[in-house]
């Protein structure tokens, strides 16, 4: 799904005419229309299946040729195995695989002729219009000879699927494996914070400090962190970091297009009012086979009720002041976001957690309202806050809303913190340790 999202392909005559021209035109179509199927769940992994097979049953019969049955069985397996190996890359595309299947088949279709010589002249023939058809089977950009399967890569492209299709309970499932990777810890936090319970489950995962709450968007960080970037704060109603995030991906990906992004800027600015913007990418979409009726349905001036109420409740979430900002200061735009909402839950919990990860237990307190959000975490900063500050007394901590009985769990933090490492007394105490050092 991940290639699917960083491809476009138009049922347009003037997109085709235009975009699959010149080099290579023939597979660069092939292979553009073969990636739109890649979402679907059978139909996909068939494909490449389908594909590959190909490959390894087209040196088979060459081979066959002219050796005997398993000499030629062992080449058709060695070619199936490298282009799968080579499907492994991050950015490599279909297109070359293609490549090389179309190239083995003119071959094939060459040695069909029963004189010697007519076999060499049509290989000559067919392989030099397949030169010009397919185009080569290798980019130095978008590819090796052959890559080393990333599992832990794989299954965090996994979390991210799962994100944008706003698939929380899958994101969660998926998560119960800690990768202790930044890009997997994201996906969790995100995910808990939409299931409104980030302050009890935050430190049951492998953090980095406020770095794995939400990414900055940055022409300097790889398309793959700018594109989770935007995940969090579309969420959280930052309508312009998330936009900022969908442009930045689309300039920097293999070929400048990819639906994902094109489907975020559309619903970037129908929540912000930006019809006319809306309008441009949501008639591009409208012209896809699995987005077209998606886009068609928010156009503006057709949409139906459910539509209307979508971009209300989004809408609701959106800061009320225009004010220039950036990613990189995410405290200032999460207390925006809470002046236009007060009720949005996620961006509360988001600062919440993003002053405790930083040891800003002072800002902490500023921005904590008792009756509006509660987790163990938020309990284990305001007593560590009340006892700094000499307040740890029953009164106090009524106040703020938090048990006795939690006094009587950080005494016992205190005398074995070993048995309490998900909670934030530990993760305070290491900091605090780590900084004596």
């Amino acid at each position: 799904m991940r290639r699917e999202q960083l491809n476009l392909f138009l049922f347009d005559g003037d997109y085709i005419s235009q975009t699959y021209r010149g080099t290579g035109w023939l597979v660069r179509f092939v292979a553009d229309f073969l990636e739109q199927f890649f979402h679907l769940p059978v139909a996909g992994p068939l494909i490449v299946a389908l594909i590959l097979t190909a490959i390894g049953w087209a040196a088979f019969k060459i081979c066959r040729r002219f050796m005997g049955m398993w000499p030629s069985l062992a080449v058709g397996l060695l070619f199936f195995a490298w282009s799968f190996l080579r499907e492994m890359g991050n950015l490599y595309q279909t297109r070359y695989t293609l490549v090389v299947l179309g190239f083995l088949l003119l071959l094939l279709l060459a040695l069909q002729f029963r004189k010697a010589w007519l076999q060499a002249v049509a290989a000559v023939v067919f392989l030099a219009a397949g030169a010009w058809a397919l185009g080569t089977p290798y980019h130095k950009d978008y590819g090796k000879l052959w890559n080393v399967p990333k599992l832990d890569y794989e299954r965090i492209i996994g979390l991210d699927v799962e994100c944008v299709r706003e698939n929380w309970d899958k994101v969660l499932e998926l998560s119960k494996v800690d990768l202790y990777m930044e890009e997997a810890s994201y996906c969790y936090n995100l995910a808990h914070a939409m299931k409104g319970n980030l302050g009890e489950t935050l430190l049951d995962h492998s953090q980095n400090h406020h770095l794995t709450l939400l990414f900055p968007v940055s022409s300097e960080r790889a398309v793959f962190s700018n594109t989770l970037a935007g995940e969090a704060w579309f969420q959280l109603g930052d309508m312009t970091v998330a936009e900022q995030s969908a442009i930045t991906s689309l300039q920097a990906s293999p070929r400048h297009t990819g639906a994902r992004f094109l489907v975020r800027l559309a619903r970037v600015n129908l929540i912000s009012g930006e019809d006319a913007a809306a309008t441009k990418y949501l008639d591009i979409l409208s012209k896809t086979l699995f987005y077209g009726k998606w886009a068609r349905s928010r156009m503006p001036g057709h949409q139906d009720e459910s539509v209307r109420a979508e971009l209300a409740r989004a809408r609701a979430r959106m800061m009320r002041r225009d004010f220039v900002h950036h990613s990189d200061n995410p405290r200032a735009v999460l207390h925006e976001l809470l002046k236009a909402d007060p009720g949005n839950r996620a961006a509360r919990e988001y600062l919440l957690c993003f002053d405790l990860m930083g040891y800003n237990l002072d800002g902490f307190i500023e921005d904590y309202v008792p009756d509006k959000i509660k987790g163990h975490l938020y309990n284990e900063a305001i007593l560590i806050w009340l006892s700094q500050h000499d307040r740890l007394n029953p009164e106090e901590v009524a106040r703020f809303g938090v048990d006795m009985s939690e006094v009587d769990r950080m005494n016992r933090f205190g005398r074995n913190p070993n048995a309490f490492r998900n909670t934030y007394w530990y993760y305070y105490l290491m900091a605090m340790q780590e900084a004596q050092r």
